[in-house]
């Protein structure tokens, strides 16, 4: 529920953060301020034992206020198909970006929907992305496109975005 000392959540919100710097827990700490149900879309696969770990993770932080619709794919669909004025929190949109590029899809098209959802997302609507682009230049071409892809997506989502935060050490900073 939202205090008086809490403001209300945007129509958008973007938190960023590196990995395991507390970005998934303050996201779900900002979408539980709104009144229940909310909906978390999660955008992870589970290839490997380590990977269902996280999930389980993630998983075992929410309560049955939480509805949970998995979407590594169809990120774009989910979120249009949310109900309106349901809080939905997106986890996480670099996992997203992996699984489009894996499936060889269009990386450009795919964004571009995202982005336009997310604006015409009635709200709100609190995506989690991991930034990518503080470290050294990838050495693999992979990478690279990887890298790039997600910092324009960023910026095209943070310039969408009411509020945009970056999350250091589970400390949120106001970036927007």
């Amino acid at each position: 529920m939202t205090s008086s000392h809490t403001p209300p959540l945007p129509r958008l919100t973007l938190v960023l953060g590196g990995a395991r710097s507390g970005k998934s827990r303050h996201a779900e700490g900002l979408v539980a301020q709104a009144p229940p149900p909310w909906l978390y879309i999660a955008t992870a696969q589970a290839f490997d034992a380590e990977m269902e770990a996280r999930i389980a993770e993630h998983r075992g932080r929410r309560d049955a206020r939480w509805v949970t619709r998995d979407a590594p794919l169809a990120l774009a669909d989910a979120i249009r198909e949310s109900p309106p004025g349901q809080p939905v929190l997106v986890d996480c949109l670099t996992l997203w970006l992996t699984n489009v590029m894996l499936a060889e899809r269009d990386v450009a098209a795919e964004c571009a929907a995202l982005v336009a959802t997310a604006r015409e997302a009635s709200g709100p609507l609190v995506l989690v992305s991991n930034e990518v682009g503080l470290g050294i230049v990838p050495e693999n071409a992979l990478a690279r496109r990887f890298r790039d892809a997600a910092g324009r997506l960023h910026q095209d989502l943070a310039s969408a975005a009411e509020r945009v935060l970056f999350v250091v050490a589970g400390l949120p900073m106001t970036v927007k």
